[in-house]
């Protein structure tokens, strides 16, 4: 009896935990149709359909969902046998990793360096978006892993913490009322500075505004932590950035009864996915994610 092969096992994995066979055959470097090639075949081995192919998008079959965790086991136990008999080999390929705009801002070009340094033949693409959008594309297979504020919540993404970010209220020297009012009474008096709704700080400043009993007049939201930081310091109204990033910036420091909580991140990963391109990028990022670094634009703003 002919026994299935790596390469469609591969196929299979991806297309059964992928949200499409779109993304699917991007992820193994072919196209759809030799994707489907290669299921077919699959299951021509097995004797059993994996895929119900007769509504708007592929679904997997009672005999895929038995199949799906032994060929996993096959693909974990070959990059396993890999990495046993040669764990310093560099890798290859293509590596599409999600972070948010703070981390684009700080700690991403040192990564991307020691990424470069230790495996110079992997293209490396770095994607910015808020943590919302990340873990959805994350979870669809768009991505490889990402850097997220906060645990994942879903549960096909496994999440290991790497860092903090802390924060800091601040507001242009020049703003009415920065060197003797509090954060509380500044909200009262101009506009608060922000990111939108699906940026990794939105519980952190619900949950402050809830333990200081503030409340908000008005806001200006930003998706750009530069943009910001730039309005701040025009005077614009007040808000809070990284702790760093006050004094480099020539911000006044505001005071608070309660501080900000620190934003702790996390190096998010698909349930399953044991390549060695995981085990590598995880450790990297661990060293490399500092949000102490003050942003490039940081000595063009003090010109």
């Amino acid at each position: 009896m002919p026994q299935p092969s790596i390469k469609q096992l591969e196929a299979f994995w991806w297309a059964a935990t992928c949200a499409n066979f779109a993304t699917a055959a991007e992820r193994v470097h072919l196209s759809v149709s030799s994707l489907s090639k290669r299921i077919a075949e699959l299951e021509a081995t097995l004797g059993q359909s994996l895929f119900d192919r007769s509504g708007h998008r592929a679904a997997l079959t009672e005999a895929g969902e038995r199949l799906l965790p032994a060929a996993l086991g096959v693909l974990n136990a070959m990059a396993a046998l890999g990495q046993t008999l040669d764990a310093r080999a560099e890798l290859t390929g293509h590596c599409r990793f999600g972070v948010g705009d703070l981390s684009a801002l700080t700690w991403l070009p040192a990564f991307v360096a020691a990424a470069r340094q230790a495996h110079p033949q992997l293209g490396l693409e770095p994607y910015v978006d808020v943590g919302g959008v990340l873990e959805r594309r994350l979870a669809d297979g768009e991505l490889d892993f990402a850097v997220i504020a906060g645990r994942s919540s879903r549960s096909e993404l496994l999440s290991q913490p790497v860092g903090a970010a802390h924060f800091a209220w601040a507001a242009a020297p020049s703003l009415p009322g920065a060197g003797r009012l509090g954060a509380v009474a500044l909200l009262q008096r101009h506009p608060l500075v922000t990111l939108p709704a699906g940026a990794g700080t939105t519980r952190l400043l619900d949950d402050w505004l809830l333990a200081n009993c503030a409340t908000v007049q008005e806001r200006i939201v930003c998706n750009s932590w530069g943009a910001v930081a730039g309005m701040l310091r025009q005077g614009v109204g007040v808000g809070f950035l990284p702790a760093y990033w006050v004094r480099a910036l020539n911000l006044r420091a505001v005071g608070a009864r309660t501080p900000l909580a620190p934003l702790h991140y996390a190096f998010q990963w698909r349930r399953g996915d044991a390549r060695a391109l995981i085990a590598a990028m995880q450790p990297l990022a661990q060293a490399q994610v500092d949000f102490s670094v003050a942003p490039a634009f940081a000595g063009a703003m003090s010109l």
